[in-house]
């Protein structure tokens, strides 16, 4: 292609300065868009909580309150203060933090679209996003049933909380890049209703497009550029590195989360991976499993500095959820398959009948649990 033909030609030095940019550009991106979204959605969210005492009906309002919201971190810390006030119980809690897994996801699915023009790109990234999903799908139909018949989440959070409540106290963690691509994004956002005049439905409305500009800009400009860097030796090198240790590749996904306080991000940085073919998705979900623990990381040190125990039990919950899913999927070769296999299934329905896409982001995401609310609450 002329155009990776003319990346190539840059020197290396340049050609990383200009992978840096872009990266802290989709960092941007990511981090405006969920704050965006959730200035659209944060009354509705706020509202689905009230009234709700069937797990399953929990469990969709975690979903569909997460998707409004663009962040299972805020979800959660909903969830930890309405059980410290005594509003739900830990029981009915845990089901909202599973739905806040599964919600959280539809981020990295959302940026695939950014490839939507190239069917091959396009099928590898959007098998690399839903197969996040899919676990996530896979471990709340395993757990929430035998969370409901036995307790063992609730239980075995409780019974750790007694230990970790002496050590509370102190202050919040708060990650630096997390705080410096919120004083960015913060920045924008004053810049849209300060100087354009820009308020409420509308202000979120520009900053959404805006957010999406950049997404899929800085989504080309990365795949392109981490493609002409990339030579096929290293390629093979770095899959070969991440599917020989999958603890390694859990680790990174675990230390890139927990420095940018958002699995949403790290999973995200992967699908233009994927896309350009640099990862496989064998080598890449144990990252993406490692983003999963990671984001329960700022949680439980959030936890020990509040007043309320249940809180600290709800992000235990949260971690041996996401711990437990691991210990059932990813050891066992064909179970780990499982995952894989569906995401590849319909990220092939999805290039050869593009409505799909829409068919299954509005239908897990949106219709599903809105339909759930109504009929279980």
């Amino acid at each position: 292609m002329p155009a990776l033909k003319r990346i190539e030609e840059r020197p290396t030095w340049v050609r990383v300065v200009e992978l840096i940019a872009f990266l802290l550009a989709f960092f941007v991106a990511v981090k405006l868009m969920g704050s965006s979204i959730k200035m659209l959605g944060k009354e509705q969210a706020d509202a689905l909580w009230a009234g709700i005492r069937n797990p399953f009906a929990g469990l969709c309002v975690g979903i569909l309150s997460t998707v409004l919201v663009q962040s299972s971190s805020v979800t959660t810390a909903a969830i930890v203060g309405l059980v410290g006030e005594g509003q739900i119980s830990v029981t009915l809690a845990v089901p909202m933090v599973m739905g806040a897994n599964i919600g959280t996801s539809i981020t990295n699915t959302l940026v695939a679209l950014g490839h939507m023009t190239r069917s091959q790109e396009f099928r590898r990234a959007f098998a690399g996003a839903t197969m996040h999903d899919f676990f996530n799908l896979i471990a709340v139909v395993v757990f929430l049933p035998l969370e409901l018949l036995t307790g063992f989440l609730s239980n075995a959070a409780e019974w750790l909380t007694k230990p970790f409540t002496a050590l509370a106290g102190g202050e919040k963690f708060s990650s630096p890049l997390a705080e410096a691509f919120k004083s960015i994004t913060q920045g924008i956002q004053g810049f849209v209703t300060d100087t354009l005049g820009a308020t409420g439905f509308w202000a979120a409305v520009i900053l959404i497009v805006v957010a999406l500009v950049v997404l899929f800009f800085a989504l080309m400009r990365i795949a392109r550029i981490m493609r002409s860097l990339m030579a096929a030796r290293f390629e093979r090198a770095l899959n070969n590195v991440l599917q020989k240790s999958g603890l390694i590749a859990i680790v990174i996904g675990m230390v890139i989360t927990a420095s940018v306080q958002s699995s949403s991000i790290t999973t995200s940085l992967l699908v233009p991976m994927f896309g350009a073919g640099i990862l496989s998705l064998e080598a890449g979900f144990p990252v993406t499993l490692g983003a999963n623990l990671g984001t329960t990381v700022t949680a439980l040190i959030a936890s020990l500095a509040t007043s309320h125990p249940a809180g600290l039990t709800i992000a235990l919950v949260h971690m041996l959820f996401n711990l437990a899913g691991i210990l059932l999927i990813y050891p066992i070769p064909r179970i780990r398959a499982i995952p894989l296999r569906l995401a590849r299934g319909l990220a092939n329905m999805a290039v050869e009948r593009r409505y799909w896409v829409i068919v299954y982001i509005l239908g897990v995401f949106v219709v599903l649990p809105l339909v759930g609310i109504l009929i279980l609450k």
